[in-house]
């Protein structure tokens, strides 16, 4: 699902809202989702899921064409932990 589905899917469950409206909602939401990981904060929405930013640290690695070890560069990545009724709804 792209963010146009999403919005056809907002329209129509008759929110009240237009095609323009449910855009700007969706928008808005996932900006706020990158605000807050770009800040380090956690985005935890009950019966979905969080959103968190991790760690990485530096290591070593090797590269496969040459087998040399290189160093890898410590960085952050958004992570999602999907909620218990998120597991079990897709579990079925």
């Amino acid at each position: 699902m792209n963010t146009a589905e999403l919005v056809d899917v907002i329209v129509a469950k008759d929110a009240g809202l237009t095609k323009v409206q449910a855009k700007q909602v969706v928008d808005t939401l996932l900006n706020a989702i990158r605000d807050a990981a770009v800040k380090g904060e956690e985005v935890s929405l009950p019966g979905f899921g969080k959103f968190k930013v991790q760690d990485k640290p530096a290591r070593q690695a090797r590269n496969p064409r040459t087998g040399e070890t290189i160093e890898v560069a410590a960085t952050k990545k958004v992570v999602f932990t999907p909620a218990k009724v998120l597991k079990d709804a897709v579990a079925g």
